[in-house]
């Protein structure tokens, strides 16, 4: 990705980061244009990182970029400020085009998003069961599928056990799913675990 970059944005200076605290850290102490996000950080989520860095540096451009199902994840990004999200299965013009848009002080959104966006606003589209839960939920259902304990997410999350147990009692109220067994049919279903 770098080296694409660099051959479509002359002069360019790319910063990395290995997690989302050293991320969080660079966007603060550079003067980034943008920042290139990943959903999924050692450390926190990518939506996290986009939290911190807008309770911050609330101009600060950021783009999504994820492997993570665009569907499940796209909307929830630009709710909490993202200024875009490509799929990495998008290809490299996707990727230039939102990084362009984004420069120019505007937003992105692949037309599948932006299918999924119209949708919302007209009121035809059909809302998924976790698409009402809240990001930390989500991520909780989503170690759930990975067949991680209570005490494992906690400990993951930096949660305590009662803590995850009440978001885990939250889930299942709200997706109408009993067991942990439905609730890993189900995210495996809509593509939330590999």
């Amino acid at each position: 990705m770098a080296t694409l970059l660099k051959e479509r944005f002359k002069g360019v200076e790319i910063g990395q980061a290995e997690d989302a605290k050293a991320g969080l850290q660079a966007a603060m102490d550079e003067d980034w244009d943008v920042v290139l996000a990943d959903i999924g950080l050692p450390g926190r989520s990518g939506l996290e990182l986009i939290q911190d860095i807008k309770r911050q540096k609330l101009g600060l451009p950021i783009l999504v970029i994820s492997g993570h199902s665009e569907r499940d994840y796209a909307l929830r990004a630009l709710k909490l400020g993202a200024s875009g999200f490509v799929s990495k299965s998008s290809g490299s013009e996707m990727l230039v085009a939102a990084i362009q848009k984004i420069l120019e002080g505007g937003r992105f959104v692949s037309p599948a998003v932006g299918e999924q966006l119209a949708g919302a606003v007209s009121g035809e589209a059909a809302v998924d069961s976790h698409e009402t839960l809240s990001n930390r939920e989500l991520e909780v259902l989503k170690l759930i599928a990975k067949g991680q304990s209570i005490k494992e997410i906690g400990v993951a999350l930096a949660l305590s056990e009662k803590t995850v147990a009440t978001y885990r009692a939250r889930i299942a109220e709200k997706m109408g799913l009993a067991s942990n067994v439905e609730l890993t049919r189900y995210a495996m279903r809509h593509g939330l675990v590999d």
